[in-house]
């Protein structure tokens, strides 16, 4: 396994322009490819989640054709994917997995779906009932509850209420509005328990929309899906990831407490479609100064923090930032006091037991954490003095090797061991940080 020695670092400084969103990214070429008509869709996240959707796309018949420049024209099938059986393997990318096996059940064909051992011990039961309900058939080729999948042709009902969990992933509803269109039929989904991740469905709906397919939305509960097909736009183009902004601007509020920042990120602002865009207001309660434009967001330390020295520790609900609150839980070790990440249970069936592995690597720096089944309790290292040297495992984690680089503002040098997890989303994660760093004296 390789790792990355990072120095100290001084301070950060400066502008970051922001590849484009996963969460988008794959469900516009999803969408794209079962349009009529065809799509130029510009500013793709070029990364490994990214690249099985493509690969999974052109495998069922789409034609995609790399422009360059982060271009992609993707020739739209009309809802009927050209390929019929087809083994797909999608590696850890739950916003190609979760998704594709909606349309696939939908579709009337034969798929194999595979992926990592990692993908094999998240969860997908709630969304294969749920399918199944409705006349899908699918079989698991693992453990029940869990892929490996085989897909089968099948006869959807055309009528009745579509029922789904909302407590473990937002990704299975997000799969099942994205599909249902297919049937040709109007259909009412119901969320059962409380639904979580709820911005990430905000971007399916408003990423459906662009496409021509309105979802009604009634109180997070119930969705009323109209029997109408997608349509091209176009011309789409896919703004910056918001959970890779949390890094740099939560570098700016560290640095900004011994005199460094501001940092400015690029291709997200206050018209941005994604939740995560929010982790400037934790941000800001943890006593950063942020402010945002259209399109960029910059932070610094606020006054107050700049003259203690430390941010403000934070006990909050974090649901609604699911992704960008690792990073907040890095900030915690910068904090005044003990701060509590809660209601972050989603953590758990992510790429690795995030909670599990944040609580572990925290340690490793010296923090005290208390880890429960769904909240981080952290309390910064007496003195606030990091452990300099801390091997940092990032568990085939694209997160975790982005938030615990942070650690080298503390003043220490900081291993990141097999780096190249940042694949997964933000290939060029570890170049575009030293680009406004500056090292520690």
């Amino acid at each position: 396994m390789s790792a990355l020695e990072l120095a100290p670092i001084g301070r950060v400084r400066g502008t970051v322009r922001l590849p484009g969103s996963k969460s988008i990214s794959n469900r516009t070429l999803l969408l794209a490819a079962l349009a009529d008509g065809d799509t130029r869709v510009r500013d793709v996240l070029e990364s490994d989640d990214t690249g099985y959707m493509l690969d999974a796309l052109r495998a069922l018949g789409v034609e995609v054709i790399d422009e360059g420049g982060g271009t992609l024209l993707v020739r739209g099938t009309g809802g009927a994917l050209p390929v019929r059986k087809a083994d797909l393997f999608l590696g850890n990318a739950g916003t190609a997995f979760r998704p594709l096996t909606a349309v696939l059940a939908i579709a009337g064909g034969e798929y194999r779906l595979t992926g990592v051992p990692r993908m094999y011990e998240r969860p997908i039961g709630d969304l294969v009932d749920a399918l199944r309900a409705i006349g899908a058939r699918i079989d698991y080729l693992g453990s029940e509850g869990f892929p490996p999948l085989q897909i089968h042709a099948s006869r959807i009902e055309p009528e009745g209420a579509v029922r789904i969990r909302g407590t473990v992933s937002s990704q299975y509803l997000t799969g099942l509005l994205m599909a249902l269109p297919l049937t040709g039929r109007a259909r009412v989904v119901e969320v059962e328990g409380e639904l979580i991740s709820r911005p990430y469905v905000e971007i399916t709906l408003n990423t459906m929309r662009r496409f021509g397919v309105e979802v009604e939305r009634l109180d997070w509960t119930r969705f009323r899906v109209p029997a109408a097909r997608y349509r091209s736009p176009g011309e789409i183009f896919v703004e910056g990831d918001a959970s890779s902004a949390s890094y740099f601007l939560a570098a700016g509020a560290i640095s900004g407490l011994t005199g460094g920042g501001p940092v400015r990120v690029e291709g997200v602002g206050r018209s941005s479609i994604q939740g995560d865009v929010r982790f400037a207001e934790v941000l800001e309660r943890m006593g950063a100064h942020v402010t945002m434009g259209e399109n960029w967001i910059e932070a610094t330390a606020g006054a107050d923090a700049a003259r203690s020295g430390k941010l403000v520790a934070l006990d909050a609900d974090l649901n609604h930032v699911p992704d960008a609150a690792m990073t907040a839980a890095v900030a915690a070790l910068f904090a005044d006091g003990t701060s509590t990440l809660r209601n972050i249970a989603s953590w758990r069936v992510k790429e690795t037991d995030r909670i599990a592995a944040m609580a572990t690597e925290l340690r490793k720096l010296g923090a005290s954490v208390v880890e429960g089944a769904d909240y981080l309790r952290i309390t910064p290292p007496a003195g606030s003095r990091l452990t300099p040297h801390a091997a940092i495992d990032t568990y085939d984690d694209h997160r975790m090797a982005m938030c615990f680089s942070l650690a080298a503002l503390g003043g220490v040098p900081v291993r990141i061991n097999d780096p190249e997890c940042v694949r997964k989303t933000f290939p060029d994660y570890f170049r575009v940080l030293g680009s406004i760093s500056e090292s520690h004296p």
